[in-house]
């Protein structure tokens, strides 16, 4: 088979990969550049599957890498899609308190968003609340008018369309299956052949602790996934939803809670939940992959994590099978809307890494090594993110690794 000669290789057709992609080529137009994705089409799990939300960097701890990268990178997203022609709209969040306890988290998302720099945000009463969601149920609520949609595959195809015109090669249907390290190069073994390349940077999502295996890279983190199931209100209900309905988050746990989003492309979405997948694409109750499962249930910090939160996922699950039980969480922030307005949507699956310990890493994890970069960790707001978490990636790249 043919063997193809490259300085760096990406590892993944994500929103990450793309942005790193493009971030590498517009500032080294003479590296030969690589991008593998295995399926046929960019950006088609965590990326496409996404609620696609712009988010302000209202609840990521001031000083963490989600902090400091949501905020630019918010800004950079809307600057390149206003130079590329890619639609949005800053239709605005509010995060809501049903109940006086939920207050001090609340107050404890303003005083978090307000360090990060989160443009315009402002606490409102529940005279100002219903202004803007007339139908809401709430006391007191975080308003975040810069919260936008969009829709991250067509921020991906333009990522993309940059990437090829500096040159960088983009090679679909391309599945990794081994790397080998030599002392002058790493080859990479695909389903189309192998590559060599001086560097890898490994954007591969739900797959990124396979790869860092594949390397011998020894990291203390297993990805675990989490679908994440939607509802879409019937259009009659659409009245209901200006913009984005948030419930306050628990903060032991790094998932938002079912909320209420309007799409860049019509509908409003109701969700997601949380529940263990049994494989890493298992979207679906029934998708199973028996391998992947196995590696989970085997991995120490799994049993951790689930003697820790096993009564969260025990909620999580019974909200998966029982539509009744999905409509009452909805109600609490939107009484109106009733089990009959809720029609099956999507999923996604969140790629989530848990340490031996059995904690939720809640930050962007990267793990470097001496020829390859390992994103091992890049959850939510990684999409809002991308541009800016790419850049850091390129710095880290030239200041540490003395690639570039």
């Amino acid at each position: 088979m043919k063997s193809n000669n490259y300085d760096i290789v990406i590892v993944g057709g994500g929103i990450l990969g793309l942005a790193t992609a493009m971030e590498l080529s517009s500032q080294n137009l003479r590296f030969k550049i690589c991008l593998i994705e295995k399926e046929a089409e960019l950006a088609l799990h965590q990326t496409g599957h996404n609620s696609g939300v712009i988010h302000s960097g209202l609840y990521y701890r001031p000083g963490s890498l989600k902090a400091q990268n949501c905020v630019s990178g918010s800004k950079a997203l809307k600057e390149f899609c206003d130079e590329h022609g890619v639609k949005y709209d800053l239709v605005g969040k509010v995060v809501v308190a049903v109940t006086e306890d939920e207050l001090p988290a609340l107050n404890t998302l303003h005083e978090r968003g307000t360090a990060n720099g989160v443009e315009g945000l402002k606490m409102i009463d529940k005279e100002e609340l219903l202004e803007i969601e007339p139908y809401v149920n709430g006391i007191k609520a975080l308003h975040c008018p810069k919260t936008g949609i969009i829709d991250y595959r067509e921020v991906s195809e333009a990522y993309a369309a940059v990437c090829r015109n500096n040159g960088v090669s983009i090679m679909m249907e391309t599945e990794l299956l081994n790397i080998i390290e030599h002392n002058q190069s790493i080859v990479l073994e695909t389903t189309k052949g192998s590559l060599n390349s001086s560097y890898i940077i490994n954007c591969a999502g739900l797959y990124s602790d396979n790869v860092a295996q594949m390397m011998n890279k020894s990291i203390d983190t297993r990805i675990i996934p989490f679908r994440g199931e939607y509802y879409t209100i019937s259009q009659d209900k659409d009245y209901l939803v200006k913009g984005l309905i948030y419930p306050v988050p628990n903060p032991a746990f790094p998932f938002l809670g079912v909320h209420f989003t309007r799409m860049i492309n019509g509908g409003i979405e109701a969700g997601p939940n949380a529940v263990l997948a049994f494989a890493k694409e298992g979207y679906t109750m029934s998708s199973m992959n028996m391998t992947e499962l196995i590696s989970t249930v085997t991995y120490s910090g799994f049993w951790y994590m689930s003697y820790r939160y096993w009564r969260t996922g025990l909620q999580e699950f019974w909200r998966s099978i029982s539509k009744k039980e999905f409509t009452k969480d909805l109600q609490r922030l939107l009484p109106a809307v009733e089990e009959a307005d809720l029609v099956s949507g999507g999923a996604g699956v969140r790629a989530q890494a848990v340490d031996s310990g059995g904690n939720l890493l809640d930050d962007f994890n990267i793990v470097k090594s001496p020829r390859a970069m390992h994103v091992i960790n890049a959850p939510s707001p990684a999409a809002t993110a991308s541009l800016s978490i790419a850049k850091t990636i390129v710095a880290s790249a030239q200041s540490d690794l003395g690639l570039l």
